[in-house]
């Protein structure tokens, strides 16, 4: 199973670092999402992650930056409904329910559905999907190596994910929660270890 991290919406104490070491003890990629931020203050946090590890990074604003520093891709929303001109990298977006992934599906390289879980950072943010429906989509062939799940996911539900089909799992708050402390890099290292398992 691959692993997507999404960053804090708001910036943090040593993020660069952080994002340095989930991409370096093997999460696929890394979303930068701050939706609130500047071009320049984007360009600044890209440029203070090690440029071995732009090919792993995915823009959610500020798109084209996603050119100007090599990166793996941009991801599409309600700010940023399509991509640059000329882009050349991976095109991904998030969706929220069932038909809008079947539609999303197929001119994306991979898509986010969300929420699955409760969310960890989102408070009175459900989830939306039954195991009976997922399991279902599965079967059908809409949730498969392309279909990342979203919101609520934490390593103790990766096992859940992975029965209900997806191929990959979007974390976000289980993860943020832990950077900064003294057992970080254990909890990547176990976490990382735990997906490639599935």
């Amino acid at each position: 199973m691959r692993l997507i991290i999404i960053t804090h919406p708001q910036f943090i104490a040593h993020e660069a670092s952080a994002i340095e070491t989930l991409l370096r003890h093997g999460t696929w990629a890394v979303h930068l999402r701050k939706p609130d931020a500047t071009a320049e203050q984007m360009a600044h946090l890209i440029e203070a992650i090690p440029q071995e590890w732009h090919a792993r990074l995915v823009l959610h604003d500020h798109l084209t930056l996603a050119q100007r520093y090599s990166l793996k891709g941009v991801h599409l929303n309600r700010r940023n409904p399509e991509a640059p001109e000329g882009h050349r990298g991976s095109t991904s977006c998030s969706t929220h329910s069932l038909p809008e992934l079947a539609e999303r599906l197929p001119g994306m390289d991979y898509c986010f559905l969300s929420p699955i879980f409760n969310s960890i950072s989102k408070e009175g943010y459900g989830a939306a999907f039954s195991a009976s429906s997922l399991l279902a989509a599965k079967a059908q062939g809409l949730i498969g190596p392309k279909v990342f799940a979203l919101g609520g996911v934490s390593m103790e539900l990766l096992d859940r994910v992975s029965s209900y089909g997806f191929g990959g799992a979007a974390l976000l708050g289980d993860v943020w929660q832990r950077a900064g402390t003294a057992d970080f890099e254990d909890y990547v290292e176990q976490l990382v270890a735990k997906a490639e398992s599935l």
